[in-house]
């Protein structure tokens, strides 16, 4: 069986989770990566109820050890890695300190460095494997009030990039998700209720909508990949 590792998997209503059920259904070992051991234990719990093979693993995708070690427990079959680690980090830059800035960029950027590197140490003597990488608006432009998250996601890409140039022609697809907008699940429904009630549902993007959008990379012939692709509802302004 194929494996797949997704890292950065909060509630099951979430894009990380939903990412997990879906490559799970797809025939793929999901290792369910993240900080929080109930909440991954409760989407690989889901994905065997439903006749897939899931399986939590709590790491801390800023941790080399802790990424080596998640990555050892993929093996040979390392199929697909999907890094989603990272929170919006608001603030203004000269109220900033150094160190909320350091943590923006180390989940931000650090850990996807680790985390695709892993990947490619594992998928390039196959010649075989697909890293995607969540982004965000923040990964396009420099916004006021969120320069350390602007930082983070903006280095993100050019890393992300930059490995796809470098593992492309040694048959590894690196690919780049800029979600555009507020996700529809559970940290902005419930976290978040008034700001999803003036969202109203049609302002928030679809998390299945979304997961379509990896799912369709994945699924992209080594003749005819896409590096980025972005996901926003009809009524965003971009």
């Amino acid at each position: 069986m194929k494996t797949a590792i997704v890292i950065g998997v909060g509630p099951e209503r979430g894009l990380g989770a939903q990412l997990c059920v879906r490559f799970a259904r797809e025939g793929h070992h999901v290792l369910v990566a993240g900080r929080t051991a109930a909440s991954l234990e409760a989407v690989a719990a889901s994905i065997r109820e439903a006749g897939g093979s899931g399986e939590a693993v709590v790491a801390d995708a800023t941790s080399e050890s802790e990424v080596q070690a998640l990555f050892e427990r993929a093996g040979d079959g390392l199929d697909l890695a999907i890094y989603n680690a990272g929170n919006n980090t608001p603030g203004k830059i000269a109220d900033m300190e150094a160190a909320y800035f350091e943590r923006a960029w180390r989940v931000g950027c650090f850990g996807g460095f680790l985390f695709g590197r892993e990947a490619l140490r594992r998928m390039r003597p196959r010649g075989a494997g697909t890293i995607l990488f969540t982004g965000a608006s923040a990964s396009l432009r420099g916004r006021s009030n969120f320069g350390a998250f602007n930082s983070a996601k903006g280095a993100l890409r050019n890393l992300a990039q930059a490995m796809a140039k470098e593992a492309g022609p040694e048959g590894v697809h690196v690919g780049h998700v800029v979600v555009d907008g507020a996700i529809g699940g559970d940290k902005i429904m419930k976290g978040l209720p008034q700001y999803a009630e003036k969202l109203g549902e049609a302002g928030m993007i679809s998390i299945e909508g979304i997961v379509d959008g990896y799912v369709f990379l994945y699924r992209q012939p080594p003749r005819a990949w896409s590096f980025e692709l972005d996901v926003r509802t009809s009524l965003e302004s971009w």
